[in-house]
């Protein structure tokens, strides 16, 4: 909360600055949201050991089940994350509070930059869970859904039409239609296939058959 404050007091000092990274953090950790996503969706196999059963089997059920997430509590749903934002932001403080201001502003631009990273990756699961529920949300939430300052329930529902390939993007889901124009998940997977030789999504599907 003491970065919080001292970072927004800096802010208000370059309310350029804040405007311009704050916008470029979050797209990053838009696309970062969706990479991750598209790779879990797109490759690999439950049967790996151990990173299949950790980090792909959730992504699989996540298709089968989507409404799972809202039944997760707080840090099963936001632990991961917070945990890989974390020294990045207790680094961010450090300085902010033995700096002075001149050694601050130094690096000013990019510490705007990778706090807004920070914050929006920390809550990209949250955002997730949001999206898939329903009933009981804040009004505060859904106005942020309805201005489309974070992900929209009614955006994310595309991405579950199976059979999953497009809209993976997940914290604010800005960049998904600009990549879909451009066809970039697609000319990826194509490139890897021709490389690797293995399907895209064949696991995801053959999973799915399974729960039916």
């Amino acid at each position: 909360m003491l970065i919080f404050v001292r970072i927004c007091y800096c802010f208000l000092l370059k309310q350029d600055y804040y405007f311009l990274f704050s916008v470029t953090g979050a797209l990053a950790a838009d696309f970062l949201s969706g990479l991750v996503h598209w790779g879990a969706d797109t490759w690999g196999s439950v049967d790996i050991p151990i990173f299949g059963k950790a980090f792909i089997r959730p992504f699989r059920e996540h298709h089968v089940d989507p409404t799972a997430i809202t039944r997760h509590d707080l840090i099963e749903t936001n632990g991961d994350n917070c945990m890989l934002t974390l020294p990045a932001l207790s680094y961010m403080a450090y300085r902010y509070f033995t700096l002075d201001q001149d050694a601050i502003e130094v690096s000013y631009k990019m510490d705007c930059f990778v706090f807004s990273l920070a914050v929006f990756v920390t809550l990209t699961n949250q955002i997730h869970k949001w999206s898939h529920t329903y009933f009981g949300l804040p009004l505060w939430v859904q106005k942020l859904q309805d201005w489309h300052i974070i992900l929209p329930r009614k955006h994310h529902r595309i991405h579950h039409v199976s059979p999953h390939e497009t809209y993976f993007c997940i914290t604010t889901g800005w960049l998904n239609y600009p990549l879909e124009v451009i066809k970039f998940w697609p000319c990826l997977e194509w490139l890897i296939e021709k490389t690797t030789g293995v399907k895209p999504r064949s696991d995801d599907l053959k999973w799915a058959g399974k729960s039916k």
